[in-house]
């Protein structure tokens, strides 16, 4: 039986834009893009695609899905993606269920999440 991957679809206004945003965050590579697409790929290691996809209509409530980013340091990963151009969506740190977790949004808005490692 052959192996399956998977592949993870961001609709955005702009994904050249947010491209050079989403490849330091995640530590992607921009392999490129066509029409109103961008690829990118995890750099030396496994992991899932990301294309972002250029949609006509804005976001119009919360992420149905959103990234999530697993760090040891999240207040220091946070500030690295807050350098980089995303921001806070709440003030603080959520804790539930034992978990630690920082709400924060890319450059167009999209939701992700910095959690513990």
């Amino acid at each position: 039986m052959s192996e399956i991957g998977f592949g993870l679809v961001l609709d955005v206004a702009d994904p050249d834009r947010l491209a050079p945003f989403w490849a330091e965050a995640l530590r992607y590579s921009v392999v490129g893009g066509v029409g109103n697409y961008v690829i990118l790929l995890p750099e030396g290691r496994g992991g899932p695609r990301l294309l972002l996809q250029k949609v006509k209509e804005g976001r119009t409530g919360k992420n149905r899905m959103h990234l999530d980013i697993v760090a040891p340091d999240i207040e220091a990963e946070a500030s690295r993606l807050e350098a980089l151009g995303a921001r806070r969506l709440e003030n603080g740190q959520v804790e539930e269920h034992g978990h630690r977790w920082i709400v924060m949004a890319d450059p167009e808005g999209n939701e992700f999440c910095v959690g513990e490692s």
